[in-house]
């Protein structure tokens, strides 16, 4: 799941080696967050206009998670 968000977050911004992604341990929900933390230059891009990138991001993590009957979270720091 971690390189899923890093080969995703990478192919957007454009310094790729600044894109960072930390994973927290299950909470007591089952829920994994993945914090993902890129150049302050590529914020914007992988935001995207009113978030839709983002929410993009999100909706295809949680379908892979789901594949694996996993629950997870994407925050961008």
């Amino acid at each position: 799941m971690k390189e899923l968000l890093l080969t995703i977050a990478r192919g957007l911004v454009d310094n790729p080696d600044a894109v960072k992604v930390i994973e927290d341990a299950p909470d007591e929900n089952g829920v994994i967050v993945f914090h993902l933390n890129v150049a302050p230059e590529d914020m914007g891009r992988v935001i995207g206009k009113q978030g839709r990138i983002a929410k993009a991001m999100r909706i295809v993590m949680r379908a892979a998670a789901s594949r694996k009957d996993t629950r997870i979270s994407v925050e961008i720091d």
